[in-house]
């Protein structure tokens, strides 16, 4: 797949509900796989974005969502996407636009 086709933007956050108050050690799973899924991602407080074609990011969600399921009951997901086609390298250049329109650097 040429780098044209990766132009998806899929911000997700994924959480079990039957198990606590902390879901750290969930959601760290989940991180392992985006780490290793080998695609372009940021972690924030509230989600990750990850970056690539519609088949890579969905397989990701999907992946996360396995391994959750193995011991949740219940598990809630927000997933937002954002498609642009013909644009690659997404995660750096949406910030690096409007902090080029500041005249300065924000705060990450």
């Amino acid at each position: 797949m040429d780098n044209s086709e990766k132009t998806i933007l899929l911000e997700f956050s994924m959480s079990p509900l039957t198990q606590g108050d902390s879901v750290s050690k969930y959601v760290s799973r989940s991180l392992d796989i985006i780490d290793k899924s080998g695609l372009p991602y940021r972690l924030n407080p509230m989600g990750t974005v990850i970056e690539g074609s519609w088949d890579e990011v969905m397989a990701v969600v999907k992946a996360c969502w396995e391994k959750m399921r193995e011991d949740c009951d219940r598990i809630s997901t927000i997933v937002k996407i954002d498609y642009r086609k013909g644009k690659t390298g997404r995660l750096a250049s949406k910030v690096a636009s409007v902090e080029e329109k500041l005249g300065r650097k924000m705060k990450q």
